[in-house]
């Protein structure tokens, strides 16, 4: 009896500690260099091509991309500290530096700008303070 406890205890913390947090974004790729892909379009082409279904997708582009529209609209709950710092980096360079890719994104993941448009006015915002 106590070898059947056993194993179905440690059958609960296998499965527990094998199952990703479903509250948080994986962190797996936290430690990509967003400002050297943003410097760089030859970086920066594949990932955008990548979110926007215009080309092939690696596999950080591809994580990324099963996330966009989920952190667009829960204003990346999901995301950690460093996460969100990368999401405010990005948003700001597309606004700033590629509005285009910014329209496509925005039509691609919020055609009724419910979402967006908070990213749009925190970042007047911010260049105003």
């Amino acid at each position: 009896m106590k070898a059947i406890v056993c194993v179905c205890l440690f059958a609960v913390v296998a499965v527990t500690v094998a199952r990703p947090n479903e509250d948080k974004y994986t962190t797996k790729y936290d430690n990509v260099d967003v400002d050297e892909i943003l410097k760089n379009d030859r970086l920066f082409k594949p990932y955008s091509d990548c979110i926007l279904d215009v080309g092939k997708c690696a596999p950080d582009a591809k994580e990324l991309k099963s996330h966009v529209k989920e952190a667009l609209e829960n204003n990346c709950g999901k995301c950690n500290e460093k996460q969100k710092e990368a999401v405010r980096k990005v948003i700001k360079y597309l606004i700033n530096e590629k509005e285009e890719v910014w329209k496509k994104l925005v039509e691609k993941y919020d055609p009724d700008h419910k979402y967006s448009q908070k990213y749009v006015d925190e970042l007047k915002e911010l260049k105003q303070a």
